[in-house]
């Protein structure tokens, strides 16, 4: 069994208090501030800092809790590892960015799931550098992001490749067209992911190389949604850059009009991202096997 203290502190950083947490963990104010106290001198360190009312993470107190947080999980883990032995089934927390998450692998993990393969799958979606950290602190079994990622510890296996493109209503002028040019984009009115995505990074980046910029542009939304994005670029609010496999649906059924943007490449990756202790690659090749066939 954990530390209770571990818990106490993980919850006064959630909430930056001692008596709200003391509330919450239905434990006293004084208990509390000894469980911080206890965790100090134990690991010689200052965990906490006081601002104003709020109590905000030392340098060292942010090491702690990351290690905390993955304690919990690896605990968790070992609970569900357990009882999923004894029902003969096998539970997957995966995470994926809202790009991927668009692309038709939700039908590739619901398809294995309906095998009767004893599998059972949870599926998280978030930015890119969020599943990330989940996946380093042991939150998730493994990751499908957009692009490649070269860190310690983690490793990468490749699903497909994708490509950003513009994507217009099918009543769009520039619907009529096989290609558009930079030139043409300046002319209309974007609607573009957060500046926090992948998408948004890899349209940035390309841009910068052709000594552009997003001010060159007339961007009058930012949206998170993918589908929200489509709905509006549907109802002729303006054009946006999306990845090709986020839209493909779309343009198969005559939504949109997704168009390549001449002398601009945005070709990227699509991988999954696990630790390098993750024992079933096996079950992800099995999963490229079957997103290839659909």
């Amino acid at each position: 069994m954990l530390d209770p203290k571990i818990y106490t502190l993980l919850k006064v950083a959630e909430t930056g208090n001692y008596t709200q947490a003391g509330r919450e963990l239905n434990i006293t104010q004084p208990a509390v501030s000894q469980h911080i106290r206890a965790l100090e001198r134990e690991f010689n360190i200052k965990i906490f800092e006081r601002a104003g009312n709020q109590l905000i993470l030392t340098k060292e107190g942010e090491s702690v809790v990351a290690c905390s947080r993955s304690m919990i999980s690896l605990y968790n883990n070992l609970h569900s590892a357990l009882n999923d032995e004894a029902a003969g089934i096998m539970s997957l927390k995966i995470g994926v960015t809202h790009t991927v998450e668009s692309n038709r692998l939700s039908e590739v993990f619901a398809k294995y799931a309906s095998t009767g393969k004893g599998i059972n799958i949870k599926l998280l979606t978030g930015t890119q550098s969020k599943l990330i950290q989940r996946l380093k602190n042991f939150e998730l079994d493994f990751a499908l992001i957009d692009g490649r990622i070269n860190e310690p510890g983690l490793k990468n296996m490749q699903l497909d490749t994708d490509s950003l493109i513009l994507v217009t209503s099918i009543d769009h002028p520039l619907a009529k067209k096989e290609t558009v040019s930079i030139e043409d984009i300046k002319h209309e009115k974007l609607i573009l992911r957060l500046p926090d995505s992948s998408t948004a990074n890899l349209f940035t980046a390309s841009l910068e190389s052709k000594n552009l910029s997003l001010k060159d542009f007339n961007v009058i939304l930012e949206v998170d949604n993918i589908a929200t994005i489509k709905d509006l670029v549907c109802h002729q609010y303006g054009v946006s850059i999306l990845a090709k496999s986020a839209c493909m649906d779309d343009i198969r059924k005559k939504r949109l009009i997704g168009l390549p943007i001449d002398n601009l490449s945005m070709v990227r990756e699509i991988n999954f991202v696990y630790s390098e202790n993750f024992r079933h690659t096996d079950l992800l090749q099995e999963f490229i096997n079957l997103y290839k066939e659909i």
